[in-house]
C-alpha cells in the first residue's frame, strides 16, 4: 500500500470553512496524527496529502485543504489553491461545522464540486458540542442535496460510517482502462525497451515502465526487459515472436530500425496518453507543429519537479526538435509540479508540450487537456511529439486505429 505511487490512488479532497475540523477529520480518518490541529482559525494553508488505503477501495490519498472562507491577500490565495484541488478530486468530502449549520461559502464550494461532475457527500462534524440530532442532520442533508453522516472527529465518533459513504461514493476511475492489457492476451510476450534514463533515481526503473511491466503480469502475459543495446539479440533468441513491443519514445528511431515490421511496437508515453489522458487529441495537437511561426510562444509543461541534467528532454532537445521542424525561433516558456495556465494565460500559446504525465492522476491530465481544447490550444505529449519528429509515430499509431487515422487525416 505504502509504495502505490499517488498518481494511482483515488483522491479524496476534504472541504469546508475554516474550523469545521477538516484537519481534525483527517487525523480521525487515518487514525494518525498528520495533520495540524488548532483552534486558530486558518491553521492549514496549503493543501496537505495523506496516502492511506480504505478497503475494499484500496489505496488513497487524503488532501486537507485551507478554508473556504478565508481572508486577507494571503487567505484569497489559500483559497485558491483549495479550489485548485478540485482539478484532480476523485471524491469530495464537504464538512459542516454542527455549531454553524450550512452557510453561503458552504454552498459556493458544494456547487463548484457539482459544477466539475464530481462525487460529493457531507460530514456534519462536532455533533459533540452541540445538541444535533438525526433530524436535524436529514434537513442538512435535504438542504444540501447530497448524502450527510453525523461525526465527531475529536471523540472518532461516526467515523466508519463515514469510511462507508465514501466507500459507496468512490468512482473506480480505471475500471474499464488498461495500460496495455486489452492489446494482449495470456501467455503473449512483451518486450519492453528500457534505456536507461539519466533522471531515473539509481537502481530503478521510471514509473511507466514499472506500472507496464506490473500491467503484462496482471494479464497473464510474459514481461521481458531489455536495454535498446541487447533488443536485437533478445528478439533472436526468444523462441517465438512477441505480441508487441514497448519501447521509451527516446529510443524510438534505433527500436524501429531492430523491430520488424510485422511486429508491433509502440511506446510507454503514447500507451499512458491513451491510459489516463486523451491519445486523440495529443495526436491532432502533433499537427501543430508545422504550423508555428516566427516568435510563436510554446509552453512545456511537467508534471514532477525532477532536477534538470545537460540534454534533458523537456528543456533542451525538444525545443530544438519544434524549432527545426518549424524553421522558426520560438519563444519557449517552462512550468512544472502543479503549476498549470489558466484559461487567460493560456491564449499566448500557439502550442502545449505536456510529459507523460506519470506523476499526475487521471483527473488532473483529462483536466489539462480539457482547458486546452476550451481555449482552442494545441497540446500533445513527449511521447507522441518524439514519434512524428522522428517519422516513426505512424508505425506506434498501429494498436490504435482512431488515433492512427486522425493523424494520417
Amino acid at each position: 500500500m505504502n509504495e502505490t505511487p499517488r498518481s494511482n490512488r483515488l483522491h479524496i479532497a476534504i472541504f469546508g470553512r475554516r474550523n469545521a475540523g477538516k484537519s481534525s477529520l483527517i487525523n480521525a480518518l487515518t487514525n494518525q496524527d498528520i495533520a495540524l490541529v488548532s483552534n486558530v482559525a486558518g491553521t492549514t494553508t496549503d493543501p496537505v496529502y495523506k496516502a492511506m488505503e480504505i478497503l475494499p477501495i484500496g489505496p488513497v490519498v487524503i488532501i486537507d485543504t485551507a478554508g473556504i472562507d478565508d481572508e486577507g491577500a494571503l487567505g484569497e490565495l489559500r483559497v485558491k489553491k483549495s479550489i485548485d484541488v478540485l482539478n484532480k478530486t476523485d471524491l469530495a468530502v464537504l464538512v459542516i461545522n454542527a455549531n454553524d449549520g450550512v452557510r453561503d461559502f458552504d454552498k459556493d464550494i458544494l456547487e463548484k464540486i457539482k459544477d466539475k461532475k464530481i462525487p460529493v457527500i457531507a460530514a456534519v462534524n462536532k455533533i459533540d458540542e452541540t445538541c444535533i440530532d438525526k433530524e436535524q442532520i436529514k434537513e442538512i442533508e435535504n438542504t444540501l442535496n447530497i448524502e450527510c453522516v453525523g461525526v465527531s472527529a475529536k471523540n472518532r465518533y461516526g467515523i466508519d460510517d463515514l469510511k462507508n459513504l465514501i466507500i459507496k461514493h468512490a468512482p473506480n476511475t480505471q475500471e474499464e482502462k488498461k495500460i496495455v492489457g486489452d492489446l494482449i492476451e495470456p501467455n503473449d510476450f512483451v518486450v519492453l525497451v528500457t534505456p536507461i534514463d539519466k533522471a531515473a533515481p539509481k537502481g530503478r526503473l521510471i514509473l511507466p515502465q514499472q506500472q507496464t511491466i506490473r500491467d503484462v503480469i496482471d494479464h497473464g502475459a510474459v514481461a521481458i526487459v531489455t536495454r535498446e543495446t541487447e533488443l536485437k539479440s533478445t528478439l533472436d533468441n526468444l523462441g517465438k515472436k512477441p505480441k508487441l513491443v514497448i519501447t521509451d519514445s527516446q529510443a524510438f528511431e534505433l527500436v524501429d530500425k531492430i523491430v520488424p515490421k510485422d511486429i508491433p511496437m509502440t511506446s510507454f508515453s503514447i500507451l499512458f496518453a491513451r491510459y489516463k489522458a486523451d491519445l486523440e487529441e495529443l495526436v491532432i495537437g502533433v499537427k501543430a507543429i508545422n504550423t508555428l511561426k516566427e516568435n510563436d510562444h510554446v509552453l512545456i509543461c511537467e508534471g514532477c519537479t525532477h532536477h534538470r541534467q545537460e540534454g534533458d528532454i523537456g528543456k533542451d532537445k525538444i525545443p530544438k526538435w519544434i524549432e527545426k521542424i518549424a524553421n522558426a525561433k520560438l519563444n519557449f516558456e517552462w512550468t512544472s509540479g502543479v503549476s498549470y495556465p489558466n484559461q487567460e494565460e493560456m491564449k499566448k500559446y500557439k502550442l502545449i508540450v505536456h510529459c507523460g504525465g506519470c506523476m499526475l492522476n487521471a483527473k488532473e491530465m483529462q483536466y489539462r487537456i480539457s482547458k486546452a481544447r476550451e481555449n482552442k490550444t494545441p497540446i500533445v505529449n513527449y511521447g507522441v511529439l518524439i514519434g512524428h519528429v522522428t517519422n516513426v509515430l505512424d508505425r506506434a499509431l498501429d494498436p490504435f486505429p482512431v488515433a492512427k487515422q486522425l493523424y494520417k487525416g
